[in-house]
């Protein structure tokens, strides 16, 4: 595969603008990119969220298309120099993909080294699944079943327990053991501020923070920036 993909956990760090916290990394991984193709389809206000990317990635001279959720999508990905696949809700979104068959296409580009840029729901369908976002199933897509452009899970705005936290419900951690009991492939929880960029057989932990791989029959293991990951792929 010659991916070239630049996965982050989120769009938005606390206190700050849309995409400021990676805008550099952004920037790089679509040098010499003059239009790239938004996928707005994990939320539901697709104009709103076109425009909020369009006035962003204007700043850095780069066009937006949006993709459209019709028949059309394949053909307008088979054009795109890029794309940027947006955050929101999962399910949501790989349905959209599904119902408009451009989830083949997109794996196609994405595969053969159109640059990917994923953020959270855009991070989570680049994984062989998607059962492993936090998102609630507000509509059901056809499959669980997403790019696979890695063969591992990950886990986008992955969470630490809060110390004497009062809360009775399942850790982050635990939700992620649990899926374990029942599927082999180990999952990455990426933290917020962290981010994959992955080059055909590379892949590289950055940003400003750790990233916790659970894999089953043992302990989480804590990977920094900057940490080879290539193991994953």
């Amino acid at each position: 595969m010659s991916r070239r993909l630049l996965l982050l956990s989120n769009s938005t760090p606390h206190g700050g603008g849309y995409l400021e916290h990676a805008w550099d990394a952004v920037a790089r991984h679509f040098t010499g990119v003059r239009e790239i193709v938004f996928v707005p389809f994990a939320l539901r206000d697709h104009a709103g969220y076109t425009e909020k990317v369009r006035v962003r990635f204007a700043q850095g001279g780069i066009a937006v298309r949006a993709l459209p959720l019709d028949a059309s999508a394949p053909a307008v990905l088979g054009e795109a120099q890029g794309v940027f696949v947006g955050g929101g809700n999962t399910f949501r979104l790989l349905d959209g993909l599904q119902r408009t068959s451009a989830l083949i296409a997109l794996r196609d580009r994405a595969a053969a080294g159109m640059p990917y840029l994923g953020a959270s729901a855009g991070t989570n369908i680049v994984a062989p699944t998607i059962r492993t976002t936090n998102d609630m199933p507000i509509v059901q897509p056809s499959s669980f079943d997403a790019l696979a452009l890695v063969r591992f899970q990950i886990n986008p705005h992955y969470q630490d327990a809060e110390p004497g936290s009062s809360h009775m419900g399942e850790t982050r951690e635990q939700r992620l053991r649990e899926y374990l009991e029942e599927n082999e492939r180990p999952v990455l929880g990426l933290r917020e501020g962290a981010w994959l960029l992955v080059a055909g057989h590379t892949c590289r932990l950055e940003g400003t923070r750790p990233a916790r791989l659970f894999r089953r029959g043992a302990e989480p293991q804590e990977f920094e920036p900057g940490a080879d990951l290539s193991f994953l792929l």
